[in-house]
C-alpha cells in the first residue's frame, strides 16, 4: 500500500462487505472514488470510506436509486443531510409498521391452516373455544335486491371509513343469529368479519359444536344440516351466534368447488326438567287428601 491506513480493492471490499464488481461500478458513475492510486494504477480506499458504503447500501434496500444517491452526495450539507435523513427515518418507519401488519397477517393465515391439520372432516366435535379478538361489521342489508356481494363491499367500506388505520387484508367471514340458524336460513351472513390481533370485537369464548365439508362460498347446508341432527340428537341448545370461516380457501387450493368449511355453533347443555318422586308423592297425598 503506498500510505498507511489505506485499503486495497479487495481488502475495502471485504471489510465494507461489498464486492469489487460493485465497488468498480461506483467508482465509473462518480458515486464513490478511491482516495489514491498506486502502481499499476491500483485503487485503494480510506477506512473512513467504509461508513459512506453503509449509508449507500442502507438507502439502496429502502429504494432509493444509485441516481438519487449520487444527487444527495453532490449536494450534501449538514442541513441536506438532515432533512434527506428526517425524511427517510419517517419513510422507514412507514415500512417497518407495513412489515409487522404483513407478519400479522401470515402469522393469522398459517394459523387458520394448522388448526385443520389432521382433522377428520366428517367428524362433529364439541369444543370450548376460547375468546379471539375479531373486527365485526354491522348488520347486513339485503333489502332492494342486495346479495352477499354488496354487502360485502359495503363492510369493507364502512370498516375501512371507521378504522382508517386498521389492516383491511385478512380472509373474511361470515356470522349467522342462533334465530336464522334454527329455522334453517343458512343463505347470507347476517354479518362478516375478520380476525385481527387489533380488533375491537370478540368472538366470545364460548362451549361450540363444530362441524366440517367440502363446497364453494355458500355451499353449507349440508353441514347445517349434519350438525342441527347431532345438537338435538345429543342434548344441546343453540343460545349464540354461529361462525362460518373457509381455513382452506382460494390461498391454498385452487379448486374453488372444494374450500374446506368449518361451522362453529355456539351451544349449551340443555337443562333437564323433571320432577323428584318426594314432589310427585307429595302432589298426589295432597290431592288424596282433599
Amino acid at each position: 500500500m503506498p500510505n498507511h491506513g489505506l485499503l486495497s480493492v479487495s481488502a475495502f471490499a471485504e471489510f465494507s462487505r461489498t464486492t469489487k464488481k460493485t465497488l468498480h461500478h461506483y467508482d465509473t458513475i462518480g458515486l464513490l472514488s478511491p482516495v489514491a492510486r498506486g502502481e499499476n494504477d491500483y485503487r485503494y480506499y480510506s477506512v473512513g470510506q467504509i461508513a459512506f458504503v453503509n449509508v449507500i447500501r442502507t438507502l439502496r434496500k429502502m429504494g432509493v436509486s444509485l441516481a438519487e444517491i449520487k444527487t444527495l452526495i453532490n449536494n450534501r450539507s449538514p442541513e441536506q443531510a438532515d432533512e434527506s435523513l428526517s425524511h427517510r427515518i419517517e419513510k422507514a418507519e412507514e415500512e417497518i409498521e407495513n412489515w409487522v401488519r404483513a407478519r400479522k397477517l401470515m402469522i393469522t393465515l398459517k394459523k387458520m391452516i394448522h388448526t385443520v391439520v389432521n382433522i377428520d372432516e366428517q367428524a362433529i366435535t364439541v369444543q370450548y373455544l376460547p375468546a379471539e379478538a375479531i373486527v365485526l361489521g354491522d348488520l347486513n342489508d339485503y333489502s332492494q335486491g342486495r346479495n352477499d356481494y354488496d354487502a360485502l363491499l359495503t363492510f369493507y367500506r364502512t370498516i375501512a371509513d371507521k378504522y382508517p388505520k386498521l389492516d383491511l387484508n385478512y380472509p373474511v367471514w361470515g356470522t349467522f343469529s342462533q334465530e336464522r340458524v334454527r329455522r334453517g336460513d343458512w343463505r347470507w351472513p347476517d354479518r362478516y368479519y375478520f380476525y385481527n390481533p387489533e380488533g375491537h370485537d370478540k368472538k366470545p369464548a364460548a362451549l361450540y359444536v363444530i362441524g366440517y365439508g367440502r363446497g364453494g362460498y355458500g355451499q353449507t347446508k349440508e353441514i347445517y344440516e349434519r350438525m342441527m341432527g347431532y345438537i338435538g340428537a345429543n342434548n344441546f341448545e343453540i343460545i349464540g351466534n354461529t361462525y362460518e370461516e373457509y381455513p382452506l380457501n382460494e390461498i391454498c387450493v385452487p379448486d374453488d368447488t372444494n374450500y374446506l368449511i368449518r361451522v362453529m355453533i355456539t351451544v349449551r347443555v340443555k337443562r333437564q326438567r323433571y320432577k323428584t318422586k318426594a314432589s310427585t308423592d307429595s302432589v298426589g297425598n295432597a290431592r288424596g287428601s282433599k
